[in-house]
């Protein structure tokens, strides 16, 4: 099966999750079409912002028509749904990669260059700040900064996962990889959903690997990570351990 290789020679399908992101969508998708990969196309999966990011996602589409496309969602909404609908709809376009990332420029589009080179050594490439050389905006409050290392601590210890950044959500997958997992058995909704995608894939026995990155505070708009959100993710682990844990590299789902 054709893989991305290190220099960039296959197709990438960027995802980009968003709501309520007018701000950032339209430099965000320039930037993307500017990196330096082979073929990428954008897909912008929108949860009907009431801001007007879907109908800018779509002139979008219509200035560039064969590297921008839309996917609007009307019915059931939320971060894990639209990752799982934006990866489904990449592997039905012939996607040979895809990449995983925020709208709000928090992950840096330079760096998608960074994630997509080793997916022909590794099925699943991770943008960590928590490896050598990864790091975080310079202004984060403490409290911020340890509230993220005890998350990434917490998770790590119950579900004995190997990944050092598994509340990250900037990440590459292989093809194979996304045809594996069994996406319909993915639960979860809010950002524990990059939890439990890098636990199955681990107890999948898929090969990955942590790259380091800069993580910055988002350009415009509002944070939608809410006390509620962490609160609701810290019970999820549980629910992901319980889901997941019998899984072995032979149950990967056959294609």
């Amino acid at each position: 099966m054709a893989v991305l290789n290190a220099s960039g020679q296959h197709r990438p399908t960027i995802v980009v999750p968003t709501y309520n992101e007018a701000e950032n969508v339209g430099p965000m998708v320039e930037a993307l079409l500017a990196l330096d990969l082979h073929e990428q196309s954008v897909l912008i999966v929108d949860d009907a912002s009431p801001d007007g990011t879907g109908r800018i996602a779509d002139q979008l589409a219509d200035q560039y028509p064969s590297r921008v496309h839309v996917l609007h969602r009307l019915g059931q909404r939320g971060l894990g749904r639209a990752y799982v609908d934006g990866f489904r709809w990449a592997l039905d376009h012939g996607a040979e990669a895809v990449v995983q990332m925020d709208c709000d420029f928090s992950h840096a589009p330079r760096d998608v260059l960074r994630l997509v080179a080793p997916l022909s050594e590794y099925h699943v490439v991770i943008g960590s700040r928590y490896v050598e050389g990864g790091e975080v905006a310079e202004d984060w409050r403490l409290g911020r900064e340890v509230l993220s290392w005890w998350a990434n601590l917490y998770t790590r210890l119950i579900l004995r996962c190997p990944v050092r950044d598994i509340t990250g959500g900037f990440r590459a997958w292989r093809r194979d990889a996304l045809e594996g997992i069994d996406l319909s058995a993915i639960g979860s909704q809010g950002y524990i959903f990059q939890v439990e995608m890098a636990y199955v894939a681990s107890r999948l026995g898929y090969r990955m690997v942590e790259v380091p990155i800069y993580f910055a505070d988002r350009q415009l708009g509002a944070s939608k990570m809410s006390m509620q959100v962490k609160l609701e993710a810290a019970l999820g682990v549980w629910r992901i351990w319980s889901r997941h844990r019998h899984l072995r590299p032979g149950d990967r789902a056959s294609v």
